[in-house]
């Protein structure tokens, strides 16, 4: 009896052994579960951490991409400027040449007129070819500059002040085209005079007194054939004081009394750079 009591109890201990060897089991598998969860979301974790990283540098270089591209645009900006100031700079330089060219050419025509002709040379006979006899020793006729009155002649005085203004002996030349127009009102170069005036002092960058010269030209001398050049010139100073609305005026002027002159081409071109937009 006592060993069938002993296998019973054995049984009974197995029994009682099954389910907590089936629980230990259970948990393992849970604690493993968990374990794999948790090195998931280490790696996942360590992945979101790479990848800010990279979107941090991402957006750290697009920044400096950024500024380079602004810089870029601005420097860019800052040449087209420089240039567009170039072009002026050199539109402008271009007008005034043509302007001296002009005058230069006015100047020659005057030169080519105030130059007396040499006459034609004599030639002397000793004796006359129908009669044969001696001719008595005839002077040849004095030449035009002896019959000339004595003293200081327009054109030296001119001459005088135009070489002082080529030479940039700007308050000489200013005296000596002043004095001109004073001693010699009523010359054919008075007008010329009173136009150097004012382009010594336009040379100068006294543009105000530039002005006042110009406009003395053409209020004294309307019919001078300097005052095309000295309409424009006028234009020109007004333009350097920044008064845009005269000088349009005088350029539009310019074109309309004298559509057929250098100066209208000229004044047409700076009428033409006026109404541009500002850039």
């Amino acid at each position: 009896m006592k060993p069938f009591i002993l296998i019973a109890g054995v049984v009974a201990m197995l029994f009682a052994t099954i389910p907590l060897v089936a629980a230990d089991r259970e948990h393992e598998q849970l604690m493993a579960d968990i374990r794999m969860l948790q090195e998931h979301s280490l790696r996942l974790h360590i992945m979101l951490t790479a990848l800010n990283e990279t979107l941090q540098e991402l957006s750290a270089k697009i920044d400096v991409q950024e500024d380079a591209t602004r810089k870029g645009f601005a420097d860019q900006h800052l040449s087209i400027d420089n240039i567009a100031t170039g072009v002026r700079i050199m539109r402008e330089k271009l007008d005034e040449t043509n302007v001296r060219v002009a005058s230069l050419a006015q100047e020659v025509e005057a030169l080519q007129v105030a130059i007396p002709r040499m006459p034609p040379p004599i030639t002397l006979l000793l004796t006359d070819p129908e009669t044969g006899l001696p001719i008595e020793s005839l002077e040849p006729p004095p030449p035009a500059a002896a019959t000339r009155a004595a003293g200081v002649s327009p054109q030296r005085m001119y001459d005088t002040a135009w070489a002082d203004y080529t030479n940039g002996q700007w308050a000489l030349a200013i005296q000596g085209f002043e004095a001109y127009v004073k001693t010699f009102p009523d010359s054919e170069l008075t007008d010329d005079a009173g136009f150097y005036v004012g382009q010594t002092h336009f040379a100068e960058g006294n543009f105000p007194e530039a002005i006042e010269a110009f406009e003395a030209v053409l209020l004294n001398y309307p019919d001078g054939d300097i005052v095309p050049e000295a309409s424009y010139k006028r234009g020109l100073a007004l333009d350097r004081l920044g008064e845009l609305d005269r000088a349009r005026q005088a350029f539009e002027l310019v074109v309309q009394n004298y559509p057929d002159s250098t100066m209208a081409t000229l004044a047409q071109q700076a009428l033409d750079r006026l109404d541009q937009p500002p850039r």
